[in-house]
């Protein structure tokens, strides 16, 4: 297992190395800049020269990406100019509340994608089957901004029943762990509604593809439980595909997570990166490309290691 942490961070480097390059090129040639959005209407070419001089954007791109990489690999991340504050702390105060709700957001998934798609790959071309697969694809080509306003409209402002958004009450010094896992249903369940529809296609179809084959007809004339053959035998096997999808869906949360934070008024990475896009902060911007990229290389990493548990025939040495 060591071997194998090792060698895909090896190779890694060179990709996390080339996304930050791409980053950096990208983020820094959008029209407009720090200081444009700093100084607004009093922007005036000799100010801009100035703020721009004082942070160092004046010198060559190649210059200052290398001066920005070698920050980075002394785990300097930068200081953000809008926050007054520096990047690092910004990173470390709203991660842990991104990963909260994304790491939700993937469990209930999971738990209803599994349930969902066992159910329709046993109940293949039932009435059940047909209705749950209509109700999949609706909430698949559903807008995540669109379907966060549709469950705002309906259980925070006509029935009351949730907050409309944030982590807590502002009127609540000291909130419950209760107070804030309400903020957080709404959020998490917008999540789960959009992903939970692709995932149970996927355990659908691998379940069907599991049912047929040879050792599942074995079982069968072993005598071997209905329960038993879906959990042991099917299920375990059609695992796989849903084992590529933990690594492949955290940069499509995180993604996601911007959209559903802004609609939600939620703290976390994904919002700070949209205020930190209007604000032309460039050091937020790209801290959290890194932490991102970062993060997916261990997504993947995770998945090569349940895959290990998963199945026993694969080996890393």
């Amino acid at each position: 297992m060591t071997r194998l942490v090792l060698r895909r961070a090896v190779e890694a480097t060179p990709t996390l190395l080339l996304l930050t390059f791409l980053s950096f090129v990208l983020i820094h040639i959008v029209p407009g800049g720090p200081a444009t959005a700093m100084l607004g209407d009093q922007a005036t070419p000799e100010l801009v020269a100035q703020i721009n001089h004082a942070l160092g954007l004046d010198k060559p791109l190649g210059v200052q990406y290398l001066i920005w990489l070698g920050h980075l690999l002394r785990g300097d991340f930068g200081y953000a100019y809008t926050y007054h504050e520096t990047v690092l702390r910004l990173i470390i105060t709203n991660l842990p509340r991104t990963l909260t709700l994304v790491v939700t957001a993937i469990a209930i998934s999971h738990l209803i994608a599994i349930a969902v798609g066992i159910y329709q790959a046993t109940h293949r071309n039932s009435w059940l089957d047909h209705v749950l697969t209509g109700a999949v694809y609706f909430l698949y080509s559903m807008p995540s901004f669109w379907l966060g306003i549709i469950l705002v409209s309906i259980f925070a402002y006509k029935t009351g029943w949730l907050p409309a958004g944030g982590i807590t009450n502002p009127t609540d010094a000291h909130p419950s762990l209760g107070a804030r896992a309400v903020h957080l249903v709404l959020p998490v369940a917008t999540l789960v509604l959009l992903t939970v529809a692709g995932w149970s296609r996927y355990v659908r179809s691998s379940m069907i593809e599991a049912l047929v084959q040879d050792y599942i007809r074995t079982a069968e004339a072993k005598g071997v439980s209905r329960g038993r053959l879906l959990v042991r035998h099917a299920f375990k096997n059609a695992l796989l595909p849903l084992i590529t999808l933990v690594g492949l869906s955290l940069p499509i949360l995180f993604s996601g997570a911007v959209i559903i934070e802004t609609v939600f008024n939620y703290p976390g990475m994904g919002l700070l990166f949209w205020d930190a896009a209007g604000s032309r902060d460039y050091p937020v911007l790209l801290g959290i490309v890194v932490i991102v990229g970062v993060l997916t290389v261990l997504g993947n990493l995770l998945a090569d290691v349940l895959y290990g548990w998963a199945d026993p025939r694969i080996q890393y040495d």
